[in-house]
């Protein structure tokens, strides 16, 4: 087994605020300074989450492209546009029922961002954490669309699956029909529970059995959400699996001390580095995931 690992950078996310944590990316130029600086000190991919001018989520393919593009002017890390959104601003559609309805046709936009991968979550769930409900509905034909796109884009899937359905339905079908080259890529984010109906928390066994779970020829990456990330992403290790930390997963370095995305990335190389493994770089990883520059 190679001691060799990707680490990705998630410096934003759909969610919090800057009220939540101050040093939080939300426009073009912080994102990309946090994305640069963390890719000088050993990130490979970069899960890139777009706001809007007042800081709201969106996935407005113009803001990603200015996003993408300052951070191409510094470094040449694997740009990763989030099709997931969030869960305020332009993702969010009222019912008539008084809740929320995650915009599919929005999240269709990443798509156009100017990236080399994008996140596909086929996942159907309710997220409650801005306060309200928001039904986030991902049905099979949804699924089929948004990763039709994306493969007709050129742009490789990054598979972010929250429980081992949705490894074993949508992402294992949508493989099987051809939507995607090996090695696949299937991003495990565990410890969103308190906030998604139809997520997992973090345990060793729970990781463990979604690991098993995976079609043949993938590769995998772990994202632990607020405490389990640090757990989670040293098991992940020492499993052979690849880790993605950042602000998007976790505001905190410890108890009672706010973290910065370089914080967080710096640690994640440290304890690598202690376990006997190395950063791979994004031609590494590019070489790995068989993708092309952009």
């Amino acid at each position: 087994m190679s001691n060799r690992r990707m680490v990705t950078i998630a410096p934003t996310g759909g969610t919090s605020m800057k009220s939540a944590n101050p040093a939080l990316p939300t426009q073009p130029d912080e994102i990309a300074r946090d994305v640069i600086a963390c890719a000088k000190a050993g990130a490979a991919i970069a899960a890139i989450h777009a706001r809007r001018p007042d800081d709201q989520a969106t996935c407005n393919a113009a803001i990603y492209r200015d996003i993408n593009e300052r951070i191409r002017a510094g470094c040449d890390i694997i740009a990763n546009n989030s099709t997931g959104g969030g869960n305020t601003g332009d993702m969010l559609e009222p019912r008539a029922d008084g809740r929320f309805e995650n915009n599919f046709e929005e999240r269709l936009k990443g798509t156009d961002g100017g990236a080399e991968m994008c996140t596909f979550d086929g996942v159907t769930v309710v997220d409650t954490m801005a306060g309200h409900d928001v039904l986030v509905l991902t049905p099979p034909t949804r699924c089929e669309e948004l990763v039709k796109t994306m493969i007709d884009k050129g742009i490789k899937p990054e598979w972010e699956v929250f429980s081992p359905d949705h490894i074993l339905q949508d992402v294992t079908r949508l493989i099987q029909k051809g939507y995607d080259k090996p090695p696949y890529y299937i991003n495990i984010v565990l410890g969103g529970h308190n906030g998604f109906q139809g997520a997992m928390p973090y345990s060793m066994d729970i990781l463990d059995f979604m690991v098993k779970c995976l079609p043949p020829q993938s590769i995998w990456c772990i994202s632990g959400i607020g405490p389990a990330q640090l757990p989670a992403t040293t098991q992940a290790l020492l499993m052979g699996g690849h880790v993605r930390v950042g602000l998007e997963d976790n505001h905190y370095y410890s108890r009672g001390v706010k973290a910065t995305n370089l914080m967080l990335i710096e640690r994640q190389v440290r304890i690598m580095n202690e376990l006997g493994y190395e950063p791979m770089s994004p031609a590494e990883s590019r070489e790995l995931l068989g993708l092309k520059q952009l």
